[in-house]
């Protein structure tokens, strides 16, 4: 039976497992994990009766497990899935997919823009541009790139930035293992792009000229902790005159016995010196544990100081982040066991106009939540 503190399941919708959610104005968006199937439209209005307005496939080897949404615009990415036993077909070219969803049980395809490599893993969309994690010839693992979308027929590249290291094109030299130092994705807000870089920590970056990003600040904690850094999320207000941004760790790679993903609280108000001062993890992750267990991914719309996140195996976990030195757990909700599976595997998490949580599962199944 599914678990709970002040939550409550208000639907579910029984679908292949899920990357990443978004819903807009009573539909949602899922991009899936697995090939065949691609992205999912959903009618949720009535959140105990969801319904497939529209599916989009993918062929075997590759996925599109990421999607957002603006306006009448959905961007899909397209990537080599490195965790299918199917080989991608030879002439396979990953990098987004640009959808009119005006009328979103009938999704028109617009444009497709390709790079070179593994494709488009996460990216931040506005009206205007795509923030991407984008791999690209010459380059060694993702790098981040801009793409002007004005006219969505017509994607084009204006800026890119990566770490000192990776354009072995250009005569760089990685000091770092394989692709251990990549862009995972970047949050924009304002005229920053708060950008995860996996095992490299995370980057400041100024992009007041967008033709020319350019590097602020870092932090970088991986050693000593293991675990690569997912995303940085900015808080969009001052909490006690200061700024903060949460930063989450996924629990992909560690040694079993090493410390489980965690959540980070940063005190930007000097963006030039970041500085950790809090954190939180549930209880009980202190001691060896199966990977994917803990931290995967807070829910990227921020609507006040209580902070959704997925939780891998311990399914949607609220935080409170009101007094950064202390956050603290203010509910939560484990969802059933997915048939045929082992254990849960919390993916994403969104927030839509009603206040609803829809929370996907990698393996299988979207999870409609409300706070009681």
């Amino acid at each position: 039976m599914a678990k709970s503190l002040r939550m409550n399941q208000a639907g579910y919708f029984d679908c292949a497992g899920g990357g990443q959610i978004i819903v807009q104005n009573g539909i949602a968006y899922v991009g899936h994990m697995r090939a065949p199937h691609g992205t999912s439209i959903v009618d949720v209005r009535d959140p105990k009766n969801p319904r497939v307005l529209a599916e989009l496939p993918m062929p075997p080897g590759t996925h599109s497990h990421k999607v957002r949404v603006a306006g009448n615009i959905m961007v899909i990415n397209q990537e080599i899935n490195n965790n299918d036993k199917n080989k991608p077909s030879p002439d396979f070219r990953g990098g987004i997919c640009v959808y009119d969803i005006s009328k979103p049980s009938e999704p028109q395809l617009l444009s497709r823009w390709e790079t070179g490599g593994q494709g488009v893993h996460r990216f931040d969309l506005d009206e205007r541009y795509a923030y991407l994690s984008a791999t690209s010839d010459g380059y060694v693992g993702h790098l981040m790139v801009i793409l002007d979308l004005q006219d969505p027929r017509n994607p084009v590249e204006v800026s890119r930035w990566w770490m000192p290291g990776q354009w072995t094109a250009g005569g760089e030299t990685p000091n770092w293992d394989k692709t251990a130092h990549r862009c995972h994705h970047p949050l924009r807000m304002g005229n920053r792009l708060y950008t995860s870089y996996w095992q490299a920590g995370f980057h400041i970056l100024d992009i007041e000229d967008i033709t020319k990003p350019k590097r602020i600040s870092g932090l970088d904690w991986s050693p000593p902790f293991d675990c690569p850094t997912h995303t940085a999320l900015p808080i969009p207000f001052d909490i006690r005159g200061r700024r903060y941004m949460v930063v989450a760790d996924e629990d992909v790679y560690r040694p079993l016995d090493g410390v489980p993903a965690f959540l980070w609280m940063v005190d930007i108000t000097d963006e030039r010196n970041p500085m950790p001062v809090g954190s939180f993890q549930i209880e009980g992750l202190d001691g060896p544990q199966p990977l994917a267990t803990a931290c995967h991914q807070p829910c990227e719309i921020v609507t006040g100081t209580e902070i959704p996140a997925a939780w891998f195996a311990h399914g949607l976990r609220v935080i409170d982040i009101a007094n950064p030195h202390a956050l603290r757990e203010v509910a939560y909700f484990v969802p059933d066991v997915p048939p045929g599976c082992e254990r849960v595997q919390a993916n994403d998490v969104t927030v839509d106009e009603r206040g609803l949580l829809y929370l996907t599962d990698r393996q299988r199944g979207l999870t409609i939540v409300e706070r009681t």
